[in-house]
């Protein structure tokens, strides 16, 4: 959930995920406002350990406009290194849903956005790495 303390008039909201050069984009929650529920899951390739030092997901929140450019509405970090060591230690690791402080462009208090996450390592072969969510995505 997506609670704004800025005035808000009406915002049809989405989320932009991104993990390293891999993104991401929700549904968007037309006519949802400040209060949306997406309820859904990406699937991001991780190779763990890898060159990321500090592995993480950025979330952008944006709001979907019609006639004109989208608007920016704040972002969070979640940073995963702790997860994917014990995910790779334990067979699987999991983040239960909390809240994580959403920032805007003045890098002030925006709201907060509420967030589980899993990984589980999958080694197919040297090719493919490890997969990290709930679905595979195709190589061409």
């Amino acid at each position: 959930m997506y609670n704004a303390l800025i005035s808000l008039y009406k915002i049809d909201p989405y989320v932009v995920i991104q993990y390293r050069s891999q993104e991401h984009k929700s549904t968007v929650a037309k006519g949802e406002g400040k209060n949306p529920n997406w309820n859904e899951k990406f699937t991001f390739r991780v190779e763990y350990p890898g060159a990321d030092e500090q592995p993480k997901l950025v979330l952008k929140i944006m709001d979907h406009d019609t006639l004109s450019s989208d608007d920016y509405l704040g972002q969070t970090t979640i940073y995963l290194k702790d997860l994917l060591e014990l995910g790779v230690e334990n067979g699987s690791a999991e983040l239960r849903a909390q809240k994580y402080s959403v920032v805007d462009s003045s890098q002030s208090y925006a709201g907060d956005v509420r967030v589980g996450i899993t990984f589980t390592p999958k080694v197919e072969d040297e090719t493919y790495g490890q997969e990290f969510g709930g679905w595979k995505e195709n190589q061409w």
